[in-house]
């Protein structure tokens, strides 16, 4: 199962078929799931999953237990899948997340009650959750590593190696 929140829809193409051939659960929010959907791929929207509908114009989507106990829970841990089992609450394996694009905007000297909505803070969080669990989760905090996951999955069969997962931990710690 993938998570998949990007500001950066553009490359979406890239990974969607390879995650659509090793049947990959997609699970997204916002504009990520409306983009997901116009390219004809199968995707559930993360208020049907959490069961929470997003709210504050859009403030808290993936903010939510299902989402980090999936992401965090430690799969060996005998503890963590009772957890899990008590509260139905599948593994999240993947999680694909940009950032908004705040120094972007912020260049563009666009008024501050505009600006301060592209201060990220589920984005982040995603990251860190998923980077701190690189032995069961792969992070891709970069469009520029679709294509290395691509290639990571049709090498493992719709996995990744702990060695690719640890490098995309560290890359996305550097970028939180």
């Amino acid at each position: 199962r993938a998570i998949i929140s990007v500001s950066d829809k553009s490359s979406l193409k890239l990974i969607l078929p390879t995650l659509k051939k090793f049947s990959i659960e997609i699970v997204s929010s916002g504009g990520s799931f409306k983009k997901i959907r116009s390219m004809n791929y199968n995707s559930i929207d993360i208020s049907n999953y959490t069961g929470f509908s997003e709210i504050l114009d859009g403030r808290v989507k993936t903010l939510h237990p299902k989402i980090y106990a999936g992401i965090l829970n430690i799969r060996k841990n005998k503890k963590h899948k009772k957890d899990l089992k008590k509260q139905n609450v599948p593994n999240i394996d993947l999680v694909i997340v940009d950032l908004y694009p705040f120094e972007k905007k912020l260049k563009e000297k666009i008024k501050f009650d505009k600006l301060i909505e592209y201060i990220d803070i589920g984005g982040p969080t995603l990251v860190r959750a998923a980077a701190k669990n690189f032995n069961d989760v792969t992070i891709i905090s970069n469009i520029s590593d679709y294509d290395k996951l691509a290639k990571e999955l049709k090498i493992n069969k719709g996995s990744t190696s702990i060695k690719f997962r640890k490098f995309m931990s560290a890359k996305a710690f550097s970028l939180t």
